[in-house]
């Protein structure tokens, strides 16, 4: 973009540009309103403003939302699934999710994904480009939207970093996302709603604890050792499970906040009764918990989801080993949602 985001700035940094424009300072308030309560499209939209500084913000600013490619609903459990174009073309998905306490969104953090994980889908294509903080938001408001089209009154009550993507390899732009989505004067979702899920960038998630946010870290682990590990995860090669949990040990010191394992089962892969048992031994004595989930297939990959009874029996070593365990519901199943698998329709894999 030559232009700025206007939507990834802070109420703040607009008061400081609209003073240097020539404007009040209020002005910044009402464009901030604007943008992150009513979450308008374009400036035109804002009434409430001279037509000059309209014309001003124009050509000034960038405002882009993003737009529905495509939009499905799961005929099992209400999950809808998007995919989003970009300004530029390129595509990323979110994922709308029902639970009995709330609606949560699911967002990408970035249009492809530098990782590699072998099991997922997210790294089709490639990786294109990081997404600003505004674009990370608009994957949010467009979900508000559709809600609110279903049911004035429904509203989005969590987020979850969790989308295509890795939310700490693109850091500024997610703190950025975080601090936006939960400002008073915008969305005001509290940071308590939020969760951001890591591949295990050690050296991010130092970073991220210092700051002190009040969000949930979920950190993708999938697998007891680093030989299993190794094999699904290459960011292992650079940060091993023990690096890993010494990181989460730190964050947990900084912040009181107690760290969430991801865990999907891959049938003969991770889901052995051993496997649980060395998951155990790692977490003993953490302030932890383990979600574990059956792997959505990918088409494409050679991993398989394990049957019902695997993940009950894992959970239950887990739990008689003193791990706080749950297993999660895949959700969406009948309309590819699992991240990456949208896109993997739009974008040809190298």
């Amino acid at each position: 973009m030559i232009k700025p985001d206007i939507k990834s700035m802070t109420q703040p940094q607009l008061a400081e540009i609209f003073t240097e424009m020539g404007e009040q300072p209020f002005r910044a308030r009402q464009v901030f309103s604007w943008l992150h309560k009513k979450r308008v499209g374009s400036f035109n939209e804002m009434s409430s403003l001279p037509l000059a500084l309209r014309d001003k913000c124009n050509e000034k600013f960038t405002l882009n939302p993003i737009k529905t490619k495509k939009r499905l609903v799961s005929d099992i459990d209400s999950t809808v699934k998007y995919l989003y174009g970009l300004y530029d073309g390129c595509t990323v998905e979110s994922a709308v999710m029902h639970y009995r306490h709330g609606t949560s969104v699911c967002i990408s953090t970035q249009a492809g994904c530098k990782m590699g994980c072998a099991f997922c889908a997210s790294d089709t294509g490639g990786f294109a480009r990081d997404l600003t903080a505004g674009e990370m938001l608009d994957e949010v408001y467009t979900a508000q939207k559709d809600l609110e089209t279903q049911t004035p009154a429904n509203r989005v009550s969590g987020v979850v970093l969790m989308g295509i993507g890795e939310p700490l390899d693109n850091f500024e732009n997610t703190l950025r996302f975080l601090e936006l989505i939960s400002s008073p004067g915008g969305f005001n979702l509290s940071a308590r709603r939020i969760s951001l899920s890591t591949c295990g960038l050690a050296d991010k998630i130092d970073g991220l604890a210092d700051y002190k946010l009040g969000i949930t870290l979920s950190v993708s682990l999938h697998a007891p050792n680093d030989e299993i590990r190794n094999q699904l995860m290459p960011i292992n090669n650079k940060w091993p499970i023990d690096a890993l949990l010494s990181s989460c040990k730190r964050y947990f010191d900084k912040t009181g906040r107690r760290v969430s394992y991801e865990y999907a089962l891959i049938d003969n892969v991770n889901d052995r009764p051993e496997h649980a048992a060395q998951l155990a031994a790692k977490l003993k004595g953490t302030k932890s918990h383990v979600n574990l989930i059956r792997l959505n297939d990918v088409p494409g990959k050679p991993y398989r989801a394990p049957g019902q009874s695997n993940a009950a029996g894992f959970a239950k070593i887990l739990t008689e080993k003193g791990i706080t365990t749950t297993v999660r519901r895949r959700l969406g199943s009948d309309i590819n949602a699992a991240c990456g698998q949208l896109r993997q329709e739009e974008v040809p894999s190298h």
